[in-house]
């Protein structure tokens, strides 16, 4: 019993650690659980109370969490399933005055919505970090756009490879769950469909090439009059 209750407050203290803040900005956070039903206090700045403050506030307001960042919702979620298979209640809430109360107990449904994420189907470009896997096989690779990526590969896939990947870069065609509502990719959720050489070097030459051809295709039209006409006769 004692270790199972351990394993629940490091399961917690993990949980209310990514709900604070970004990871990137996390301040220095204490931990301290007090004699009562389980008490656990965090101490931290008062920039990440207030934050995570307005967060209980709106997920209480809206009794939903379909609107959250996906970290977030996942980590509410986490504690949602641990109240159902242990039968606890949690109450979240900071050290502020007037401060809501977050309640989650088993009879509460703080679960995503399902149906507002669906298959898409993605391109990132990178440089290929790292491949291989002790349970599933991966590649990762570091994007501009989506910072670092694990993206499922299959054994197959890397065995079959003679070439070195790493260090390279890469398109990548994959497939995943995207939010309908935000956009948002499930970043865990990504599986690969192709691996692209991708050369971003510039080319001015081809470039040259591109203008040539688009200023002879324009002869004889009056860009002006044909840009009215496609905004349906009226003026910006």
């Amino acid at each position: 019993m004692i270790l199972n209750k351990l394993h629940i407050y490091c399961k917690m203290w993990k949980i209310c650690y990514t709900l604070l803040i970004k990871k990137k900005d996390r301040p220095i956070i204490t931990y301290d659980i007090q004699e009562g039903s389980v008490r656990h206090i965090f101490k931290t700045s008062i920039q990440a109370v207030i934050g995570f403050s307005a967060l209980l506030s709106q997920i209480q307001s809206q009794n939903n969490i379909d609107f959250l960042e996906l970290k977030t919702a996942r980590a509410i979620e986490e504690i949602q399933k641990i109240s159902r298979q242990k039968n606890y209640e949690f109450q979240i809430k900071t050290s502020l005055e007037k401060d809501a109360e977050l309640k989650i107990n088993p009879s509460t449904k703080f679960f995503r919505t399902e149906n507002i994420w669906v298959d898409a189907e993605f391109y990132f470009y990178g440089i290929l970090k790292d491949a291989g896997g002790k349970s599933k096989a991966n590649i990762k690779i570091d994007t501009s756009d989506y910072g670092y990526l694990s993206i499922e590969t299959g054994e197959e896939f890397l065995k079959e490879r003679e070439d070195n990947l790493l260090y390279k870069n890469y398109g990548v065609r994959a497939t995943g769950k995207q939010n309908i509502d935000t956009g948002e990719v499930d970043t865990k959720s990504l599986e690969l469909v192709e691996l692209i050489d991708y050369n971003p070097k510039f080319d001015n030459d081809y470039l040259k090439t591109l203008i040539n051809k688009a200023k002879n295709n324009w002869k004889g039209i009056n860009a002006d009059e044909w840009l009215l006409n496609m905004r349906g006769g009226y003026e910006a």
